[in-house]
Parts: structure tokens; C-alpha cells; sequence
């Protein structure tokens, strides 16, 4: 039996997210192949901490062993992490960032006094990752911006194993269409995805 954590970082709300839409297909999906899994989610968007943004000014307290230990713990916890990434403004979500600087830190998530040529190692080699992408734009349109590439460089940093589910063109191709409608034509690649997690 796996643990699952599922982690919300769409700005938008669920009922008309693309993102949330293909998460909950996958997750259903999922549970069909391995039924006796254990599920949780996370929204961040319902997160304090996720507000909490890392600057000059707070950064003592941003790294306090009770803002990223509890965060940190939970990823420890889990076997697998699925995070619904979509595009927003070029990058991924401002919550999702402000989670990510609380769960990479070194010598929690992350060391370089294991590394036998100056590098840093991952410590977090139990977890599988599986980053749900969405965005406005057709693939290609902004390779400065993929934001698959980005995140899976970071999960694979911690030494996770990193898979992506990736819609583009939610703008163009999907314009005027309800989230549950992308879900058919992107059914195929879903289930092979589950499978394979």
C-alpha cells in the first residue's frame, strides 16, 4: 500500500480549473490499479504558510524548524506526490513557489555533505512525483516558460523520480470549453500515466 499526497496549486477555483479537473480524473484512475492506496490532499491556496513569501526580511523566520518541518515531514510520509502545476503568468503558482522554498532545505530535503564531488544530493529518493501541467498557450509557444521543465529540474534536485502529465492550448485549443471537457481527448495518456505510477 502507497500513500498518495496531492498537492493543489491552482489559482483558480476547482469547479472551473483544467488542472484540478485532470488531477481528479487521474486520481480516480489511479485508485481504479491500486485501490487500497492511501489519498490526502493539500490545497494551497488553503495554506497560511502559502501565503507566506520568503524575503529579506523574514527569512530567519521562514526557515524555523516549525514553518518547514511540518511541510517537510509530510512529504516524508508519503510514497507519492502528485502536483497540479498550471501555468500562471510564465511560471507556476506563486503558492506552489512559497511551498517549494519551505520543503527545499538543506540537510532536510537536500544535502551537499554527502556529495563526493561538491554537488548537492537528494534525500528524498523514496518519492515519486507526478507534476499535472496545464497551460493557456499550444506546446512550444514559450519554451522560456515550461514549467513542467522547472519543476521536474527541482523534485529531481531532492532526489525524487519525476513524471508529467502536460495539456497545452487550454487557450486556443480549449477555448470556450468546460474543464471537464479536456478530460476525453487527454483520457489515453491519463490512464497510461496511472498505470505507470
Amino acid at each position: 500500500m502507497s500513500k498518495v499526497l496531492f498537492i493543489n496549486a491552482s489559482p483558480v477555483a476547482n469547479e472551473a480549473s483544467f488542472s484540478y479537473q485532470l488531477a481528479k480524473t487521474f486520481e480516480a484512475e489511479y485508485l481504479k490499479l491500486n485501490p487500497s492506496d492511501q489519498v490526502e490532499w493539500l490545497d494551497l491556496n488553503e495554506l497560511d504558510k502559502g501565503s507566506m513569501t520568503l524575503t529579506s526580511k523574514n527569512s530567519k523566520e521562514h526557515f524555523k524548524d516549525e514553518n518547514v518541518d511540518p511541510l517537510i515531514n509530510q512529504i516524508k510520509s508519503v510514497d507519492k506526490l502528485v502536483v497540479i502545476a498550471p501555468m500562471t503568468n510564465f511560471n507556476y503558482p506563486a503558492t506552489l513557489k512559497n511551498w517549494l522554498d519551505k520543503i527545499c532545505v538543506a540537510n532536510k530535503t537536500f544535502s551537499y555533505k554527502y556529495s563526493k564531488k561538491g554537488g548537492s544530493v537528494g534525500l528524498m529518493d523514496h518519492l515519486k512525483v507526478m507534476i499535472i501541467n496545464t497551460q493557456g498557450a499550444p506546446e512550444g509557444w514559450y519554451a522560456f516558460a515550461d514549467v513542467t521543465v522547472l519543476l521536474r529540474g527541482v523534485f529531481e534536485f531532492i532526489g525524487a523520480k519525476v513524471d508529467a502529465i502536460k495539456v497545452a492550448g487550454t487557450k486556443v485549443e480549449y477555448l470556450n470549453k468546460q474543464p471537464s471537457e479536456i478530460v476525453a481527448p487527454n483520457l489515453a495518456l491519463i490512464k497510461e500515466k496511472a498505470k505507470n505510477f
